[in-house]
């Protein structure tokens, strides 16, 4: 019986893969030739990562793919073609920094031909004031695009860990008798019970605070804006517009270089947060920290979140006692390396040694870790530090 399935050779399929990794040079020793499609996945690969024939040498990368706006738009439209998504991304991404694109982003032509992702909105925040006005409009849209899709998948994640934490910091452990939440005192309690007379006998109270005032707490999200950041600020911008419109959460976020900028208006548009960034330039984190230090109104009922690789340019010392002045006063202070899906960023250890002395240590964190992070932070409890932070 025959289902009319081809059935493919295994180890013609591993010349078949080995040829497409090796790139086809005299010396790949696979002997394998390729047509049809997999000849044009060859050739888009080739046209990137291409090498010579005869000595194994680079040729100018960019003889295969050109720097001519027609030809790379074609070549987008290939890999779109023949790889999936996430190799589009890593593709782009390496076409921009080895053959030096960036410039043809300017096209909006071009921003309509790319595969929209995280790495991609960092370059037009980078190129943004070089723009000209009839890009300007194409680069916001590609922008929106990836911040829509980020909200979508961590926005109602955030809001749900977020209010949970703010419910069970609003309890308290002595309630006057008509401020008892007898449902969650009596699940807390469900090991005293007596079978013999039917009935629990509480040794914890569970109840809520007498005024919903002392639950309101205040979260100041402070961002290094340097390049190798970019990642992280677009996270950043999503997730402080998703607490921004949280009525229980008083949201503030701060930008910084060597100067620093309060985004704090532009919360309701993360888009607009992202356009007022400067990605580049030094790094003055003690000045950063010294102007969230003088918008702290509650001290303990806030949590300072500074996001840096803490490669810092401004004052260390002086840096570091503004950490332990804030904690002293009773604020929840997380330092957090990068806020990214990029893996173990780059970060200066003796900064990072020097928090963690002051019982701050700091560590990467993934968009999807943070919300347990945020809500740990507002409950006082330990942080859910990654093994690898």
């Amino acid at each position: 019986m025959t289902t009319g399935r081809v059935e493919t050779d295994p180890a013609q399929e591993r010349l078949r893969r080995w040829r497409l990794v090796l790139g086809g040079d005299t010396a790949d020793g696979t002997g394998c030739a390729l047509s049809g499609r997999d000849a044009a996945m060859d050739g888009a690969l080739t046209a990137l990562y291409g090498k010579s024939g005869g000595q194994g040498e680079r040729r100018d990368r960019s003889a295969g793919l050109g720097a001519s706006a027609p030809s790379v738009a074609r070549w987008l439209g290939d890999i779109r073609t023949y790889f999936p998504s996430s190799v589009v991304q890593v593709m782009q991404r390496d076409a921009i920094d080895r053959l030096g694109l960036a410039s043809l982003l300017l096209e909006p032509e071009m921003l309509q031909a790319v595969e929209a992702d995280v790495h991609l909105v960092g370059t037009l925040l980078s190129l943004h004031k070089a723009m000209p006005e009839t890009t300007k409009e194409t680069a916001r849209a590609v922008v929106r695009k990836v911040v829509e899709d980020l909200e979508k998948r961590l926005a109602t994640r955030t809001r749900t860990a977020l209010t949970g934490a703010l419910d069970r910091s609003a309890r308290t452990g002595r309630p006057r008798h008509h401020d008892i939440d007898w449902n969650r005192t009596i699940a807390a309690n469900l090991k005293h019970y007596l079978p013999e007379h039917r009935t629990v006998v509480p040794e914890r109270l569970v109840g809520y605070a007498r005024a919903s005032r002392s639950v309101r707490k205040e979260v100041v999200l402070c961002i290094d804006q340097s390049g190798s950041m970019a990642a992280s600020v677009v996270h950043a911008s999503v997730f402080g517009a998703v607490l921004a419109s949280m009525r229980s959460i008083d949201t503030r976020l701060v930008v910084f270089d060597t100067t620093v900028a309060d985004l704090t208006d532009r919360l309701d548009d993360p888009v607009d947060v992202l356009f007022g960034v400067q990605l580049g330039g030094g790094t003055d984190i003690n000045r950063a920290l010294a102007y969230c230090q003088s918008q702290i109104t509650r001290p303990s009922e806030t949590v300072v979140v500074l996001i840096s690789d803490l490669y810092e340019g401004g004052i260390r010392d002086e840096m570091l006692k503004r950490v332990a002045a804030m904690k002293a006063a009773g604020v929840q202070f997380v330092t957090l390396l990068a806020l990214s899906d990029e893996g173990a960023p780059a970060y200066d250890r003796e900064h990072a040694a020097a928090l963690a002395a002051l019982d701050t240590p700091a560590f990467a964190c993934t968009p999807d870790l943070f919300p347990e992070v945020m809500a740990a932070a507002l409950e006082k409890r330990p942080l859910p530090i990654p093994d690898a932070g």
